[in-house]
């Protein structure tokens, strides 16, 4: 069980990099994308760390779910982890619908504070599980 959530939560790591490689690289949409992904990716190792699984037949992390479990659960009830990384989860969360569905772009100053809340919300996890 252990090995199955640090692997998501070096998936989250590698988003991450991904996230500052294309914030480097002028490409912010790209950037929130990442940025949510290493977010959901944290999420569900945190979740998985705390014993709470996909209650869907397929096994599969619906984003709502996780990101009702890690709020609701991890946050509120738990107190695990501090509480505006739920604001900062569902924010990044509206600018990565922004930036995949949106006629508008993530501009370099919306980018830079996605990724230093999503660097905040990884390395809490990271503290918290590995």
């Amino acid at each position: 069980m252990d090995a199955e959530y640090l692997a998501y939560l070096d998936k989250a790591i590698e988003s991450l990099a991904g996230a500052e490689s294309e914030f480097a690289n002028r490409r912010y949409n790209n950037c929130a994308n990442r940025c949510y992904y290493a977010m959901f990716q944290a999420a569900i190792a945190a979740l998985m760390a705390a014993g709470i699984r996909p209650v869907n037949v397929r096994g599969q992390w619906n984003h709502d779910f996780v990101q009702a479990q890690f709020s609701g659960v991890l946050i509120t009830r738990r107190k695990l982890y501090p509480s505006d990384l739920a604001a900062h989860f569902s924010e990044v969360g509206g600018r990565r619908l922004t930036a995949d569905y949106g006629a508008v772009s993530v501009s370099r100053t919306v980018a830079e504070r996605v990724v230093q809340k999503t660097r905040l919300f990884v390395f809490a996890v990271q503290r918290r599980i590995a």
